[in-house]
């Protein structure tokens, strides 16, 4: 009989990899990279010299800096309830059996798997303001289209398009966590007369309702920090830094202006902005709980 302290011996010393693992690639990284923010580190050869809090006072001034931050904003506020509500939705929907269903759930699934570069490059073609399919679509009811990626507004919107796609993890996670609700509560609902729409707003949303909130922060850190890929090739900020999101804008000034430094003030801005949306969703829903 193994005794309670082997026991915990043996779950920290499962645990110890884990452990080096976050000090080794977040933890120091992360204290490196407050550390930098307060230097001239360029990234390239010469040892970085102290400056106090002369990044900081620039951050201030730059303009593109303020532009990148609205860009971010706009995108995560668009993005994140579209992408949440696809997801949810198509879970919801193909949960149940149905005729071709495993087709369908792969189909959703498939565009998880595409790359990021190569789902840019389908984007450009799709978004093209000549023979894209897109505008072929709106032509289809009389609108003449959009030249996408040339205004301000409607880049904006077509990256939201395009990040809309690879929603399959979180399809995933909805499809399983509505497979495990108790069918008898359906039952016992449909017995008392509660019709499909009462059903998904008395039963199904209030049981999925850690799910989905764990779904909206993931979320929420995706699309502020991993749309980085997609946006650089498909738009590379422009048309008038209209896309030009926080980690493309650390992209440049990292690697195109060796600003090594200023790009490590910019990293930790950007998490601390996703920090604050975070708890900003789960004050909201802390709220919403204690008001039901």
């Amino acid at each position: 009989m193994t005794s309670p302290r082997n026991g915990t011996s043996t779950g920290w010393g499962f645990l110890a990899p884990y452990g080096v693992a976050v000090v080794l690639l977040i933890a120091l990284p992360a204290a490196l990279n407050i550390g930098y923010a307060f230097t001239d580190h360029t990234g390239l050869t010469r040892d970085p010299q102290f400056v106090g809090l002369d990044n900081v006072r620039r951050l201030t001034e730059d303009t593109f800096f303020l532009d990148s931050v609205a860009a971010s904003l706009f995108h995560v506020t668009l993005s994140v309830p579209l992408r949440l509500l696809a997801a949810v939705g198509l879970g919801l929907l193909l949960a149940a059996p149905r005729p071709g269903g495993r087709w369908y759930r792969t189909a959703v699934y498939l565009p998880t798997v595409i790359p990021d570069v190569a789902l840019a490059v389908l984007f450009l073609w799709v978004l093209n303001p000549l023979y894209g399919p897109l505008n072929q679509l709106l032509g289809l009811f009389g609108h003449s289209g959009f030249n996408w990626l040339a205004d301000p507004v409607t880049a904006r919107v077509g990256v939201v398009l395009m990040l809309l796609f690879p929603i399959g993890e979180g399809f995933v996670v909805v499809l399983a966590a509505r497979r495990m609700l108790d069918g008898r509560l359906y039952e016992a609902a449909a017995l008392e007369g509660c019709g499909p729409l009462g059903r998904l707003r008395r039963i199904t949303l209030p049981l999925l309702a850690p799910v989905l909130v764990l779904l909206a922060v993931r979320d929420t850190v995706l699309t502020l920090q991993v749309n980085f890929v997609p946006a650089y090739i498909l738009t590379d900020g422009r048309p008038a830094n209209a896309t030009l999101y926080l980690p493309v804008y650390i992209f440049d000034q990292a690697f195109e202006f060796s600003g090594f430094a200023y790009a490590a003030l910019i990293s930790i801005v950007l998490m601390a902005i996703t920090a604050a949306i975070i708890a900003a969703q789960m004050l909201t829903v802390r709220r919403w709980r204690v008001m039901r």
